[in-house]
């Protein structure tokens, strides 16, 4: 079973920046990491993947260059830079794996089963 360890989210104002991260348990059995987020009331939202055999990336189209997604694999650690974040950021962030897809066919997908998910960091951006 996949452990996922999120950590990073808070409070910032519009502008700022916050950096996020996940420790995943196995990272040699994952295809693909990712990073959701969902707001309450909302669907889940795919923000951007990488892919822990050659590091390609892709974003959800919000993201508009604002964030960028990184590993280490040293620490088999995913990270998730985000800038010039804005109140429609605001939300709960979750780092999932896939063993099968990655890019933007896993990150439209916005209600099917993932191999992985972690609990969540709360990220509120305020105005």
């Amino acid at each position: 079973q996949v452990q996922l360890t999120e950590s990073g989210g808070g409070s910032v104002q519009a502008g700022g920046s916050l950096r996020l991260s996940c420790e995943v348990s196995s990272w040699r059995t994952t295809h693909c990491v990712a990073w959701f987020r969902q707001a309450p009331g909302k669907e889940r939202e795919g923000v951007a993947s990488i892919a822990t055999s050659d590091g390609r990336t892709s974003y959800g189209d919000f993201v508009k260059d604002r964030f960028i997604i990184s590993r280490d694999k040293a620490t088999d650690t995913v990270y998730l830079q985000m800038n010039s974040l804005e109140p429609e950021d605001s939300a709960m962030y979750h780092c999932a794996v896939d063993f099968r897809r990655c890019g933007l066919w896993l990150l439209y997908d916005t209600k099917g089963p993932l191999d992985g998910w972690g609990q969540g960091t709360l990220v509120t951006v305020s105005s």
